[in-house]
């Protein structure tokens, strides 16, 4: 049975600010057949290190605009999946579509398809939440983590401010992203909150922004509780690649408590970068992140 699905018209995305780069398109991935998945691939294809950027909820990749050029610089190559649900990629318009497998498995095959080498994941927010769980099932793949303002799920409960998050958007069908990214990080500009609302015109588009924080593993039954518990034991036990840990500190949902127990199960995570200013959206000082991380991996 094909999964009806929404496409944001093309118009959306033009002049958005500091983001000129070219998508490109899957729509043949095993399982998720019919339905395109948009990515950002810049920079060498071989020969390089990847910088495997992903984002969470409600932002798609223009969130790491202010890193992708740092990377690039260095002569690395940069791939920025838009989530199904967001940015450039397809929406699904049932919001029981999306669970938490449903997003994980297709960020596996994409992996594969892709097959992407020498990869650090550059994740936050939801990004991380799927992200943490891949390099346990391809630990030959990724040798670098960049974590920023994330957790990973498993089961234990969660802050007065994640719940009140939740419960917000549970009666929230039609979310002001625009807004919603203004009052979280208010050094945006206009332009630039409404280029966080480009991919979703109307709330038919946004199911996927709906159930995101609905499917934080955050009680034991929950699913991507037993994949969250494992990718903890593989981030403790079996990391061998190198870390770098950035906080933005004003976060109420994923902040200095949450990135300090994920520090604690990251073999070898070193003290993190503090964003005094910083937001839940730490990327919008992402140049100092992406330049204290290259430095770290000696890139």
């Amino acid at each position: 049975m094909p999964v009806k699905s929404l496409r944001t018209p093309e118009d959306r995305f033009e002049n958005l600010p500091d983001w000129g780069y070219q998508p490109n398109y899957i729509d043949d991935l095993p399982g998720y057949e019919g339905l395109r998945l948009a990515y950002v691939d810049e920079g060498p294809k071989q020969g390089a290190p990847t910088f495997l950027c992903l984002h969470g909820e409600p932002s798609w990749g223009f969130l790491y605009r202010k890193m992708a050029p740092v990377f690039l610089a260095a002569g690395a190559r940069v791939v920025i999946p838009d989530l199904l649900g967001f940015g450039r990629s397809d929406k699904p318009v049932e919001d029981a579509v999306y669970t938490f497998d449903w997003h994980r498995n297709y960020l596996k095959a994409f992996l594969e398809r892709m097959d992407l080498r020498d990869v650090c994941l550059v994740c936050q927010d939801w990004g991380g939440l799927l992200g943490l769980t891949l390099p346990m099932d391809h630990p030959d793949r990724f040798t670098r983590l960049l974590v920023m303002n994330t957790a990973i799920g498993v089961g234990k409960g969660a802050s007065e401010g994640f719940i009140a998050w939740r419960d917000f958007m549970a009666n929230t069908p039609d979310l002001d992203v625009a807004g919603l990214m203004k009052r979280a990080t208010p050094i945006l500009s206009d332009e630039e909150a409404a280029a966080y609302a480009a991919p979703f015109p109307t709330a038919e588009h946004k199911a996927g922004v709906r159930r995101f924080p609905a499917l934080v593993p955050i009680t034991p039954d929950m699913e991507g509780v037993e994949t969250g518990l494992k990718a903890v034991e593989f981030w403790s036990q079996r990391w061998t690649g190198d870390s770098f840990m950035a906080i933005g500190m004003q976060d109420p949902v994923l902040g200095p408590d949450t990135m300090a127990w994920l520090r604690s199960v990251i073999k070898g995570c070193p003290e993190p970068l503090k964003i005094a200013e910083g937001g839940h959206f730490v990327q919008e000082w992402g140049e100092p992140i992406a330049k204290a991380a290259l430095e770290r991996f000696g890139l």
